[in-house]
């Protein structure tokens, strides 16, 4: 189930691959091989991945090259590079000079600011920056990585050709007031947390862990799912939501990503079921904003 991503020549699997966690001492080099053949295996195609994710891109990296011409990639800059401050020009430029070399390519589909803060996305240096990249070659599509006030600005700003916003069943702030923008500018919508870090998972309100006010969210709304498939109607929702392309998981497991392929090929929620969620979030649509 392929899909055209906004306004650019690249074309990406309606369920994309979050590569966060392949940064992890408990997944061994082979094990990360597998997972990422899986994927690719299950029609799979595009891969997000971020300097803020560890081993994560040079994981990748070691695997892409024989893959290279059937994936589309992106990762996130803008911080954490020795010898610049974060959110200058110089942090996006090195931030994809490494990126580059860490992925093992010569140039990188997509390629997000991550989070910037609004007051320096309207000074402009790092958007001159991206798209001084863009022109070099090094990159295909700027994109913008966030939420609320700064992802509705990039929608606007005409400069990005793709955003990467939360859309799942407790965090639809950007589903109502920014996707019907990015729409009508053409942008591309990668949906990320589809899954909202599945708060179903746990009986009481976990701590510690990112996911907690989206458990207080789903108390809050007190719908379960209608045919009682948690996972399968939050990707179903999150990736057939008007505008998106990809929705991508993080996962470590193969299970779980055969599991979530499996969930959009059965298409987008009935119609009622998804009124039903939407609804539910109607009288928390003014406090419940993005979770960034």
């Amino acid at each position: 189930m392929m899909r055209e991503l906004g306004g650019s020549s690249l074309n990406v699997s309606a369920l994309g691959f979050g590569a966060g966690h392949i940064d992890t001492t408990n997944l061994s080099e082979r094990d990360t091989q597998e997972l990422l053949d899986t994927a690719l295996g299950l029609g799979i195609n595009f891969f997000d991945t971020a300097r803020g994710y560890g081993a994560s891109e040079e994981r990748l990296g070691r695997w892409l090259a024989p893959h290279r011409d059937h994936v589309v990639l992106s990762t996130k800059v803008g911080y954490d590079v020795p010898g610049h401050t974060d959110w200058t020009a110089g942090a996006v430029t090195a931030g994809i000079d490494r990126a580059l070399k860490m992925l093992n390519t010569d140039v990188i589909d997509v390629v997000f600011l991550h989070s910037c803060p609004l007051p320096v996305l309207q000074q402009g240096e790092v958007i001159d920056a991206l798209l001084a990249s863009r022109d070099a070659g090094k990159i295909q599509v700027p994109g913008y990585s966030g939420e609320n006030a700064e992802l509705a600005w990039a929608a606007d700003a005409g400069v990005f050709g793709v955003l990467q916003t939360s859309v799942n069943l407790a965090d639809q702030h950007s589903l109502r007031h920014t996707l019907p923008r990015a729409q009508e500018h053409h942008l591309g919508v990668i949906a990320k947390r589809p899954l909202a870090n599945a708060p179903w998972r746990h009986t009481h309100r976990p701590t510690g862990i990112y996911g907690e006010t989206y458990w207080d969210r789903l108390q809050e709304m007190g719908l379960p799912p209608a045919d009682g498939d948690w996972a399968g109607t939050a990707l179903r929702f999150s990736a057939f939501t008007p505008a998106v392309s990809p929705a991508i998981i993080g996962t470590s497991s193969k299970r779980n990503l055969e599991a979530a392929a499996s969930a959009i090929d059965k298409g987008p929620l009935p119609a009622p079921e998804r009124e039903r969620w939407e609804q539910a979030f109607n009288p928390h649509d003014n406090e419940w904003t993005g979770e960034v």
